[in-house]
């Protein structure tokens, strides 16, 4: 048996650690303890045999168990047969030789410790599993215990046990637990085990590029496949992937210096991990083989399947990178490879991660923000084509987050709309809006009233009951219900039917304007508008836009002029006011009023302003164009 083993060996290997407690309690320098060797009654006084007896060297000798008694020194004072054979040689032989040298003690910092503080009576015993190579040329796996003797001067006694059988089944056992028992591949756990490892600092200050990537990969439409052919033929279609994979990964491995490790982390989800990755274009190569050997039919037992998968791609430093923080990049990214179109990979990109981030913290602290009072609205004046005074002003709702300032609705509202949270922020726009209207009417009361025009969600109306919240609002305010106007887009509009549709006319009769926004950009369904319960159409600025003279001698888009006229006169012929959004230059404003629009909005006359801006411009004779 050669006095060195086969390499390190992992941490794994020891039992619970280098150093183990021993049943062995008695403080060094202690006199000479002795083994009582026959039976005795209770009471009576043992009786002892000395080590050093016959009887004691034929035990010693015949004992099954590999045994060698080893000085202070750390030499072999005598050995068994046993411990001899373990070693294929007379045990005599073995006399005066280094015991740790033998049983390979010395390779490892933590057991060369262990072991000269049991040789000097410090500790009580050492245990550790090592792997000794015998003479003929086989492994052994020995647990390797060193215990002190009873006399502290006489050294200890170190015994080596074959666990071989043991670490096999070990072995076995943990193969079973570390694989997936359908595609024979890493499992989870092992994945995880692995990633851990190569993040570790010791890794990749060893050497290696200090890089990590990995592909994570999941099957479009596997769910189909299970549902339809049943979990069978899906198993043996996981099966037919892992070997796709393997060989994908083996031919990376082959022109570079490692092999990716392919795993599957659970039902249709496939990992490919690339130590010391070289950069991007490696991992990007690796995806794009991937793709590529899954677009191969598939032929299980005469059926031919097809399928095609998505894969996120990430690759970065080891340095500050977590397993959690790789995976979740791996999982975003995967989630875009879906969102995109499916059977493609996409690289994770660091800005589109941080609006992401953004939308999850604007998510989780929407709701709390109302209660906390962080929403506000401003108004944009809508003003008379004809006479240029203020007829009424749109809430726009503002969002004054304490991490990210001043949000505009396009940031927060689509949030609202996923979550509800639309619902009772709806509700406290509508009621401060009317509010709001009430206190303008009652501070300039030799004015017309103008109307306050507030947007609605359609998930507002499903999820409410809009009705009530507007009258209710409308009775606690004082408004008149004609001064105010609900404005829906023109999607959500022209799909109104049930109830939303019960509700537009509810709110109709109750003397409520109903205004269809950003209209043309929709379903644009002229005949369904004639049986809708709306008063104000708004046309989208992409066609006044279409006006815009941007140099002297420029005439404006023929085509948006001929739509919007015509636009205009059909809305008129249906009883309907028109409003030009986004107006912004005198000629537009001019070339919209010739064609008969009714009230134009836009930063022509205003931009969105506090409501203290509204006041100063109701006490002025006549909205004055260009006004800010």
């Amino acid at each position: 048996m050669s006095g060195t083993s086969e390499g390190p060996t992992p941490a794994a290997d020891l039992d619970r650690s280098a150093v183990t407690e021993s049943d062995i309690t008695r403080p060094p320098g202690a006199g000479p303890r002795h083994i009582d060797v026959e039976p005795r009654r209770i009471g009576a006084e043992p009786r002892h045999v000395d080590v050093e007896s016959g009887t004691y060297r034929s035990v010693f000798s015949a004992a099954p168990l590999s045994m060698a008694v080893v000085d202070r020194e750390g030499l072999v004072v005598g050995a068994n047969d046993a411990f001899g054979a373990l070693f294929g040689t007379d045990p005599a032989t073995l006399t005066g030789r280094v015991a740790a040298d033998l049983v390979d003690l010395t390779a490892d910092t933590r057991i060369r410790h262990a072991y000269r503080e049991v040789l000097r009576g410090r500790q009580a015993r050492l245990r550790c599993t090592r792997r000794l190579k015998h003479p003929d040329g086989h492994s052994v796996w020995a647990q390797v215990t060193v215990s002190p003797l009873a006399d502290p001067g006489a050294g200890v006694l170190l015994s080596v046990a074959d666990v071989s059988a043991r670490r096999e089944l070990q072995g076995r056992l943990r193969h079973l637990q570390m694989h997936d028992p359908v595609t024979r591949l890493p499992n989870r756990t092992l994945f995880f085990e692995r990633l851990s490892a190569a993040l570790e600092a010791d890794a990749y200050d060893e050497g290696g590029t200090g890089r990590i990537g990995l592909c994570y990969l999941d099957l479009d439409g596997f769910k189909a496949v299970n549902d339809t052919l049943g979990h069978r033929v899906g198993d043996r279609l996981l099966a037919a992937v892992a070997e796709r994979l393997t060989r994908v990964a083996d031919e990376a491995g082959s022109a570079r210096t490692g092999t990716p490790l392919v795993a599957r982390l659970g039902g249709d989800e496939f990992a490919l991990l690339v130590e010391d990755s070289t950069g991007t274009d490696q991992l990007a190569e690796l995806a794009e083989s991937a793709l590529t050997a899954l677009q191969a039919p598939f032929d299980l037992s005469g059926r031919r399947l097809s399928l095609s998968a998505s894969i996120g791609v990430v690759e970065r430093h080891v340095a500050g990178t977590t397993a959690t923080g790789l995976m979740q990049a791996a999982d975003t990214t995967l989630y875009w490879a879906k969102a995109d179109g499916k059977s493609r990979w996409t690289l994770f990109d660091p800005e589109r991660n941080a609006h992401r981030m953004t939308r999850q913290a604007l998510s989780s602290t929407l709701r709390p923000a109302i209660d906390r009072g962080e929403f506000a609205l401003e108004y944009q004046p809508l003003v008379g084509m004809e006479d240029g005074r203020l007829h009424g002003v749109e809430a726009l709702l503002r969002w004054h987050h304490p991490q990210f300032g001043t949000l505009t609705p396009n940031r927060f509202i689509g949030l609202a709309e996923e979550d509800g949270s639309i619902v009772p922020l709806g509700r406290w726009a509508l009621a401060t809006a009317c509010r709001q209207a009430r206190h303008w009417q009652l501070a300039h009361p030799g004015e017309p009233p103008i109307f306050v025009s507030v947007n609605v969600a359609v998930r507002q109306v499903w999820d409410s009951d809009l009705v009530t919240d507007v009258a209710r609002t409308l009775a606690e305010t004082g408004l008149a219900p004609h001064l105010l106007q609900l404005e829906l887009t023109e999607s959500a509009v022209m799909g109104s039917a049930g109830r939303p549709l019960q509700a537009l006319q509810a709110l109709s009769d109750m003397g409520v304007r109903i205004a269809i926004d950003d209209f043309g950009t929709g379903y644009s369904n002229l005949a369904y508008l004639s049986r809708l319960p709306v008063s104000v159409l708004k046309l989208d600025g992409s066609f006044v836009r279409g006006f815009q003279y941007d140099e002297p001698g420029d005439r404006p888009n023929p085509a948006d002029e001929v739509v919007v006229e015509a636009m205009i006169q059909l809305a008129h012929r249906l009883g309907l006011t028109v409003t030009a959004e986004c107006v912004e230059t005198s000629a537009q404003a001019t070339r919209l009023r010739h064609i008969g629009c009714d009230t134009g909005q836009g930063w022509l006359y205003s931009r969105p302003v506090p409501p203290d801006r509204i006041s100063e411009l109701l006490a002025m004779p006549s909205y004055a164009v260009g006004n800010p």
